[in-house]
């Protein structure tokens, strides 16, 4: 058919305003959208993985300090998104105050990166300090300077150099004793200041509801029995929550009562059965050399995410900064029950029930399960770290595992994990009795969350109403602060 005149003139006006549209339209995408690296490529998630560096060496230095461990890395990703924020349309810093929001035209790819490169760097070397070198050669790599210590706000050097900064300075008394600077401490940094003793010693139990000290060996022949790890960790103030007694559960069950009879019996029951897959999960969660702690074991989680679903820096600064706040909160939460109820562990709680009684349990390295009576009963833990030394109630793994699990959840909006890890059975713990690998799949956050608060039910460490309560403290306390995250992202 053939066109008149008219509507021929009509169509091609049509056709050239169609087409202007359609290259106008790709011109604005290609100046105002920049190429952003993903997953492991992106400049967040690889000072992410330093940090774990940075956690796995304190640990082989400083021994475990769970505690500890999950300030540090909440203040240093605290400290990057703070950063961050000064390049975002809405996002609100932390402590970071004073720096104004960077127009437009100063929100580029290369200058967030920049300026959240300085604040780990920065952050790390505070927390991480025996290890500067690590750091100092990973700003090199990334093409950045590392004697820059611009604080002028208007570059992205300075802006990450003064979100690390005020960070530090705001939490150098918040409860942590860092320092040692804390009256009574002695100037010795972590040192507890508030004088707690536990009313059963290692050669004496008082109260079988309370904490009793036990001995490790020390590896070499002899014995020693550690004291109770950041007694005070309670009065560290919270990064998020309003205060550490704000979700604090109801008391454990005590002595006498069915509940811990039914609990007691539980452990050695679930000991006596550990399938190799069990053994492996014990361990897995245990996280043994080279250990980066709960918080850091749920960083790695959270980069599993990062990879899975090829985050940006933006996705991934919000993601850490969120799932560490929770590990930091969820601790002192932790700790705020733990201290408050003093509560006893398997560990004395199985010998005084099953004494003289014979049972079958786990007889240490090289001796697999065996008849012995229950005064003679210890968790599935090497000789050099039989169980952890602070209370029992509630469990700091379940704490932090179902506080992270939750906040993943929320902030993909989605339960799906698919992770799944190979390992050896007793690699870690009898290694002289090694059985064939075993595959453990996380199909869920929450189901991961759940295997990690049930493992250590499994070793020996809880009870269940540890693992339950644990469990419940740290999904409340995701579920608070991730209003408090939307909130400073400024989101609904």
């Amino acid at each position: 058919m053939k066109l008149k005149l008219p509507q021929a003139i009509l169509l091609m006006a049509a056709l050239v305003f169609f087409t202007n549209c359609k290259t106008e339209k790709k011109d604005i995408t290609s100046t105002q959208i920049e190429e952003q690296a993903k997953g492991e490529d992106n400049v967040a998630y690889q000072w992410a993985f330093i940090a774990l560096e940075g956690t796995a060496e304190d640990t082989d230095r400083f021994k475990p300090r769970p505690t500890i461990t999950s300030r540090f890395l909440g203040l240093i990703f605290t400290s990057m998104f703070d950063a961050w924020t000064r390049y975002d349309d809405k996002a609100n810093p932390v402590y970071l105050k004073d720096v104004a929001r960077q127009s437009k035209d100063k929100r580029t790819i290369k200058n967030k990166e920049i300026a959240v490169s300085y604040a780990a760097y920065r952050a790390l070397c505070e927390y991480y300090y025996t290890d500067s070198t690590m750091f100092k050669n990973k700003m090199i790599k990334l093409g950045l300077d590392p004697n820059n210590t611009s604080l002028d706000p208007s570059t992205p050097e300075g802006i990450g150099n003064l979100a690390a900064k005020m960070v530090i300075y705001a939490r150098r008394h918040d409860g942590s004793n860092q320092y040692g600077d804390v009256e009574g401490s002695d100037g010795q940094p972590y040192f507890d200041y508030t004088g707690y003793s536990p009313v059963n010693d290692v050669e004496n139990m008082v109260d079988l509801n309370r904490w009793q000290p036990k001995y490790f060996s020390d590896g070499k022949g002899g014995k020693f029995a550690p004291g109770c790890l950041t007694p005070y960790w309670q009065k560290v103030k919270p990064l998020l929550l309003e205060t550490a007694d704000q979700f604090r559960p109801g008391p454990p069950p005590m002595i006498g009562s069915e509940q811990l009879k039914k609990e007691v019996k539980e452990v050695i029951d679930l000991q006596a059965n550990l399938t190799p897959e069990n053994k492996a999960l014990v361990e897995f969660m245990r996280d043994g050399p080279k250990s980066v702690q709960q918080a850091g074991h749920w960083l790695k989680f959270a980069q599993d995410v990062s990879r899975r679903d090829m985050h940006t820096l933006d996705e991934d600064v919000k993601m850490y900064f969120f799932v560490e706040s929770v590990a930091m909160d969820g601790f002192i939460a932790c700790w705020d029950s733990k201290m408050h109820y003093d509560f006893a562990r398997p560990y004395a709680l199985v010998h005084d029930y099953y004494q003289n009684q014979v049972i079958e349990a786990w007889g240490g390295p090289d001796k697999g399960m065996m008849k012995m009576k229950g005064q003679e009963w210890r968790p599935y833990s090497p000789d050099t770290f039989l169980c952890p030394p602070f209370p029992s109630y509630v469990s700091g793994h379940s704490t932090i595992s179902g506080g992270c699990a939750e906040a993943l959840k929320l902030f993909t909006g989605d339960d799906t994990f698919g992770e799944e890890v190979e390992l050896i059975p007793g690699a870690l713990t009898e290694p002289n009795n090694l059985g064939d690998p075993v595959v453990l799949k996380f199909p869920t956050f929450t189901k991961t969350g759940e295997m990690a608060g049930i493992s250590r039910v499994m070793g020996g460490y809880h009870i269940q109403a540890d693992n339950i309560e644990g469990l419940n403290l740290g999904r409340n306390i995701a579920q608070y602060n991730y209003k408090k995250y939307l909130e400073l992202i400024g989101g609904d």
